[in-house]
């Protein structure tokens, strides 16, 4: 079946447009993808390591996770995924997954084809370009992280995540006003982070404390932005944003 996006949105595009510039024709394209839609409830595997499939998964709405786990089944979240985000786009060219992909809340994902996207990127090299430079800017995120676990305390690790997560849902159209749901759970938060829940919980205080966010259930608001750039040292150039002033 053909996704049934609103005329004003589709989050394929307007990820895609956000790290890149795509025609008319390029947008149509991309509309016409044929997918097969599902809703998954969270705390589902998508994709797991090993796995050899011959689809990708768009994330359509809600909230999974890139993750990885140790022999002792201890889990390394190595990605949040957005709407907009095909978290597995390398099995497009690697044969066997080497890493999972679950959900963090109830999600619509659309499978589409290998076939009908080796099919998109041979008729429209530029979206085969898009896909490519989407791809980077997840190395580049990849790289951040690293960073982050290695080198950054855990109260500026927290804010550069929160900070990066607002920038990316602003570039798909998820916030308004420094505010956008987040249904990341603190265990998530400590799986990503590399510490533990406990620690994650005095941080998220600490932040709360000092004026940095709020939190409501799974609603997320800055109060102050620039505040909490400064704390996080982010600075939001490794996203790769098209219009960065727009969303930074």
């Amino acid at each position: 079946m053909h996704s049934p996006f609103r005329p004003d949105y589709n989050p394929l595009i307007r990820k895609l447009e956000s790290i890149f510039t795509l025609t008319a024709d390029e947008r149509q394209a991309l509309e016409n993808l044929p997918m097969q839609i599902t809703v998954i409830e969270e705390n589902q595997d998508i994709v797991r390591e090993g796995d050899r499939p011959s689809r990708c998964c768009l994330i359509l709405s809600g909230f999974t996770c890139t993750y990885k786990v140790t022999a002792q089944g201890k889990r390394q979240i190595v990605a949040f995924n957005i709407a907009g985000d095909v978290p597995d786009l390398q099995s497009l060219h690697l044969k066997i997954l080497d890493n999972s992909v679950g959900t963090i809340s109830r999600c619509s994902v659309g499978f589409i084809t290998h076939e009908a996207l080796r099919d998109i990127c041979t008729r429209y090299p530029r979206i085969a370009a898009a896909f490519w430079r989407g791809t980077l800017v997840d190395g580049a995120i990849f790289r951040e992280w690293m960073t982050s676990i290695g080198q950054r305390e855990a109260y500026n690790r927290l804010a550069h995540l929160l900070c990066e997560m607002l920038v990316r849902l602003t570039a798909v159209g998820l916030v308004q006003d420094h505010s956008c749901d987040l249904p990341i759970t603190q265990s998530e938060l400590g799986d990503a982070l590399g510490i533990t829940t406990v620690h994650v919980n005095r941080v998220l205080q600490q932040l709360r404390t000092d004026g940095l966010i709020e939190l409501k259930g799974t609603r997320l608001n800055i109060p102050d932005w620039e505040k909490l750039k400064q704390v996080g040292e982010f600075n939001p150039m490794y996203l790769h944003l098209e219009d960065l002033q727009a969303v930074a």
